[in-house]
């Protein structure tokens, strides 16, 4: 009999049956599609072993105008900014006491410490660092108190513990897998003292939630976010995710906690500013007037007129109250003028639809502005309005602020139930796994989805938490070159595409990692295989009237890059007799290289017995060192008979 080319469409298709999707693939996990052929994706490692506490959740680079490179990184406990594999906490502070005001006291075979100071308003996991303090007496010195710790409870309004531990000993130096791991120093009976009157603590902004808190009022979980009855009552219990947004002034970083307060950090002066080099509020620089706002939904700069923009803001007649709809702008080339005059062009506009303003995106020439239930188009006018605003699509939903990115001329972004693109209109991306990804998502957890590109392969990825998962653990892609649909599993926080770096950079566990790095997952030391594979929907010969038998494969098969002496994968012949029935497989057949000079060879055919109605094809490597790509195998198949 004449060998069959096994040729399957690229992409995913889930939105039909195994049986009925003759022709396409119909699983996979951590594999792409180039030129419309299967390969496994490539690997990561670490770009520094130094650990973050808490989850990165946003990620931001620029160059300064040195030349020096920096990522800033936003965790539910921290802020940072990189730069050449260290890390530099610029967490804002949201107090500073007086001297004296913080005393301590110790308690002989102990390393709890109590604080007292009135008002504190810290919670467990907060973060202060004192200075000033004197020895308690014994082994509790004043290196061991002048340091940065974490609450460890907060036992009175005026009251909270620490943990004693050694001396100067940073907190970016004990954090090992995003938790922190200190030596103790356990006080003795000698330490009875109070720390001296000169103690000064400086408290950092509490730390927020990593994953979305589900209560019981109403308006708890996702219920009562939507455009209907979306207020909520003073019975709910949940909380909102801690998230962060950015954007470059220059040189220099403008940030905020997502409907939270606004800071900034000045590269060229940051040593001088709030005493620890850490950001500060808008509010607070010099020259600030007295209508900058205090709160926002998401601040950006605009790239050509250079307007700093505040979304869901505080109105300048009621600053510290959150307007969701509201957006207001400074004067041109400036941090801090938020007032308006007929001398400057500061202004504020109001979105004429929806609850509140979930996020905003710049594109060329435009700021698309998306409420919960339509999208909005802002847009700099000049004098004498300066901006205009104008509602481009109705019934047009997203699922967070994180969930959208710009590509080209082009916006792309996941909504409740639907993927969507902008580019000039909006339109809904027709998506084979649809109900594949939306069937199994935490809905609960939507505030943690995240979008990145991965502009080498021209891929939109989103990063999801499924059902059972309580943070990011699947991930879908779309190519908008070949419109092919693929996902798969992977646990990932935040993303940023290569830009000023070589390759993308993503966070896990309190790690960056360059993805596109090698073959082999890098989170594990030594670093560990990437398990692959793909499998293609059931095909048969004359619609399964009669059973097939398939006496053997002849591969096709590249493992060009990979770094194992013998790289292999597996290729599996799968048969069924009725598309409800269970499988019954052939031992895999190892597809392994032999050489590779002058040209690459590999096994050239692999017996096997299978008999059935119908039959798919099964691709899988689970080796460290193997890059592979799957052309067009053939298999030597033959009628065999309807009984």
């Amino acid at each position: 009999m004449p060998l069959s080319k096994l040729s399957f469409k690229p992409g995913i298709n889930r939105e039909s049956t195994s049986y009925s999707n003759e022709g396409g693939w119909f699983d996979c996990d951590k594999i792409r599609f180039r030129q419309g052929y299967v390969e496994k994706i490539g690997g990561w490692v670490k770009k520094s072993n130094s650990s973050f506490l808490g989850s990165p959740r946003s990620l931001h680079n620029w160059v300064a105008l040195d030349g020096s490179q920096y990522i800033s990184v936003g965790t539910p406990i921290k802020y940072y900014i990189e730069e050449g594999g260290a890390y530099n906490d610029i967490t804002p502070l949201r107090l500073t006491s007086g001297a004296g005001d913080a005393t301590f006291s110790a308690t002989n075979g102990s390393s709890l410490i109590t604080v007292t100071e009135a008002d504190h308003g810290v919670i467990e996991g907060s973060f202060v660092t004192f200075s000033g303090a004197v020895s308690l007496g014994g082994n509790i010195t004043a290196d061991v108190l002048n340091q940065e710790y974490r609450v460890e409870e907060r036992t009175a309004s005026n009251t909270f513990t620490i943990k004693a531990r050694e001396a100067s000993t940073s907190i970016n130096n004990i954090t090992v897998n995003g938790e922190l791991s200190p030596v103790e120093v356990t006080a003795n009976s000698s330490d009875t003292g109070n720390g001296g009157g000169s103690t000064v603590a400086a408290y950092q902004i509490n730390p927020g939630l990593d994953t979305v808190v589900a209560g019981n009022g109403w308006g708890a979980g996702t219920w009562g976010r939507e455009t209907w009855d979306s207020g909520t009552s003073s019975t709910a219990t949940s909380d909102v995710l801690r998230l962060w947004q950015q954007d470059n002034f220059g040189e220099d970083l403008l940030l905020n906690l997502v409907d939270g307060q606004i800071f900034f950090w000045d590269k060229s002066t940051s040593s001088n500013l709030g005493g620890f080099g850490r950001c500060v509020e808008l509010k607070d620089l010099p020259g600030a007037d007295s209508a900058v706002p205090t709160v926002a939904r998401k601040v950006l700069v605009s790239d050509e007129d250079r307007h700093v923009i505040a979304f869901g803001c505080d109105p300048a007649t009621a600053i510290g109250t959150q307007d969701p709809l509201l957006i207001r702008f400074s004067s041109i080339e400036s941090l801090t003028q938020f007032e308006v005059s007929p001398e400057n062009t500061a202004g504020d506009l109001r979105v004429g639809s929806g609850s509140a303003i979930i996020t905003a995106v710049e594109t060329r020439q435009q700021i698309l502005v998306f409420t919960e239930s339509s999208l909005h188009s802002m847009q700099f006018l000049g004098a004498p309005f300066f901006f205009g605003i104008n509602q481009i699509s109705e019934n047009t939903t997203i699922m967070g602020m994180n969930s959208v990115i710009p590509i080209d001329d082009a916006v792309y972004w996941m909504g409740k139930n639907d993927f969507y693109v902008f580019d000039g209109r909006v339109k809904k991306i027709p998506c084979s796994v649809k109900e594949f990804v939306f069937s199994d998502f935490n809905q609960n957890q939507a505030d943690q989805v995240i979008t990145g590109a991965n502009s080498s392969f021209n891929e939109v990825w989103w990063f999801y938490p499924s059902q059972s998962a309580t943070l990011n653990d699947r991930y879908v892609i779309f190519n908008y070159q070949q419109n092919i649909w693929y996902f798969g599993s992977l646990a990932r926080t935040a993303w940023m595409d290569r830009g000023i770096n070589d390759t993308p950079i993503a966070s896990s566990s309190g790690f960056l990692f360059l993805h596109e790095s090698g073959f082999d997952d890098g989170s594990t030391s030594p670093a560990s295989s990437i398990d692959a594979h793909v499998e293609s929907s059931q095909f048969d010969i004359e619609d399964g009237d009669s059973f097939s038998f398939v006496r053997r494969i002849l591969p096709d098969v590249s493992f060009e890059q990979s770094t194992a002496d013998s790289p292999t994968m597996n290729l599996t012949l799968k048969a069924r007799n009725f598309p409800g029935a269970n499988y019954h497989t052939t031992e895999a057949s190892a597809v392994t290289r032999s050489a590779t000079v002058p040209v690459e060879q590999f096994t050239d055919q692999a017996h096997v017995r299978l008999r059935g109605r119908s039959i798919a094809l099964r691709a899988e490597s689970t080796q460290e060192g193997v890059k592979w790509r799957l052309g067009t195998p053939r298999i030597d198949i033959r009628r065999d008979g309807r009984r």
